[in-house]
């Protein structure tokens, strides 16, 4: 059995071509498409990693569930990839170095996402089998 990855996004297509490459690479995949529904899933499930999309029911939604990822004890260390197209839409770029006190997450890959750029971001971020 792989590593665990958890998908969470509103964008079904999206979800289905990650989740491809994803199982493709050896990775068990699981997906919710919004906010709180992933929470309980993620809670239940307790995934390797995370995959989490910014913009959902609300343009922070992501943000929001990071916040609340990152103050609970079992999942203040789950590393979250964080998929968005904020960039492109805002001209706002992330950086998780300056930006790690305002949105602790791992990593930020900027839709549309590069499957060969996805996967090596997650193989940075699991722990070693």
């Amino acid at each position: 059995m792989g590593k665990k990855i958890m998908i969470i996004d509103d964008d079904i297509d999206l979800v289905e071509a990650m989740r491809i490459t994803l199982e493709s690479a050896g990775f068990d995949v699981i997906d919710a498409q919004e906010g709180q529904k992933g929470l309980e899933r993620l809670l239940k499930e307790r995934p390797d990693l995370l995959i989490l999309d910014v913009m959902m029911g609300s343009q922070d939604e992501g943000f929001h569930l990071v916040y609340q990822l990152r103050g609970m004890e079992q999942t203040a260390h789950l590393p979250i990839l964080m998929v968005t197209a904020v960039g492109s839409q805002t001209g706002f770029d992330f950086d998780p170095e300056k930006d790690q006190d305002f949105l602790p997450v791992d990593e930020f890959i900027e839709k549309p996402v590069n499957p060969k750029a996805l996967i090596e971001a997650i193989k940075q971020h699991l722990p070693v089998v």
